[in-house]
């Protein structure tokens, strides 16, 4: 049973390309750029639990909010289920499919048939539209395979899987019932909500804050590390796929403010994109270092790159301050 003229959504990062797939069936279509920054998705985190082999660092804010201020700015219905049954977490999603309706699934990658890279991550996304007796199908990131299937089986455990991040079975369906509001409005809202959110991180582990202290705690990292070529190559790896282009959400972000600026015809928002252009080059860099650590075990790339880090902590914080203002 598959939905019937399902179109899937073409993105690159997951919680993106499945929200944009349940609204592409709503015949809402918005750039994978303007999801990303109506979501008010722009962040950073550096953390580091004992369960953890090495520091966990992302480029956007935690998981499952993304969609939630899509849907709020957007003023669209965005009904969430969890549960620990398994016989009512295949519920949750049977029922929408039968109704002709694509639900979104938060699940662990590490038992998709199809991902080669075998790490868990609990925070990963998809987009189901149909199953039968052996697989579920379902819509992923372009680098990913795009449309893919994975057996029932393993689809089961990537649902229930327990660790950072996950969540209970997490299912969600997305419903218009209201008119669309006028982007133009959304948007300068939206960047106003995140860059405030950005510039006042609750703890030192977010934001500029956090960006700065990954600077010393990429040196603690290394010192203590087991194994630094697998764990700073996994590292620079989810920068490079999961972070978008290794720039950590950044080139995301970067082009969601060239289509606002382009809208709103505000030279501080041009500006702003300006900025976020050098800052996604350098964040590639970062990357790259990472993978030239884990190459040679030498000290002075990772010098270099928490130079980049202090560097990258004040043009953030430079760029959303000046954005912050021009959309209050």
């Amino acid at each position: 049973m598959k939905v019937k003229n399902f179109k899937s959504f073409v993105g690159q990062h997951c919680e993106t390309t499945t929200t944009g797939s349940l609204l592409k069936q709503l015949g809402i279509q918005l750039s994978e750029p303007m999801l990303f920054g109506i979501g008010e998705g722009l962040g950073y985190i550096i953390w580091k639990m004992k369960a953890m082999d090495f520091p966990f660092i992302g480029g956007r804010v935690k998981t499952d909010v993304l969609t939630e201020n899509i849907c709020r700015n957007l003023h669209l219905k965005l009904e969430i289920k969890e549960t620990s049954s398994l016989k009512k977490a295949w519920k949750n999603v049977e029922e929408p499919l039968s109704n002709g309706k694509a639900v979104g699934l938060k699940l662990d990658c590490y038992h998709l048939d199809y991902f080669t890279n075998k790490i868990h991550f609990a925070g990963h996304y998809v987009a189901m539209y149909g199953y039968d007796d052996e697989f579920a199908y379902l819509i992923d990131t372009d680098q990913q395979g795009g449309k893919v299937k994975t057996t029932l089986a393993n689809l089961e455990l990537a649902r229930n899987e327990k660790g950072p991040m996950s969540s209970k079975n997490r299912s969600y369906t997305i419903d218009q019932v209201e008119a669309l509001p006028e982007l133009n409005p959304v948007i300068k809202k939206a960047i106003f909500n995140n860059a405030t959110e950005y510039l006042n991180p609750p703890i030192k582990n977010f934001g500029y804050k956090g960006i700065k202290k990954t600077a010393k705690e990429i040196e603690k990292w290394f010192e203590s590390s087991k194994d630094v070529k697998t764990e700073f190559h996994t590292s620079a790896m989810l920068m490079e796929r999961a972070g978008t282009g290794g720039a950590l959400f950044r080139n995301l972000y970067r082009d969601f403010l060239k289509e606002s600026a382009d809208k709103l015809e505000i030279q501080a928002i041009h500006e702003g994109y300006e900025s976020f252009k050098e800052i996604a080059s350098l964040w590639t860099e970062i990357s790259n270092l990472f993978l030239k650590i884990g190459e040679t075990g030498d000290k002075k790339y990772l010098n270099m790159a928490a130079e980049i880090f202090l560097e990258l902590s004040d043009k953030e914080k430079q760029a959303m301050e000046k954005l912050k203002a021009a959309c209050a």
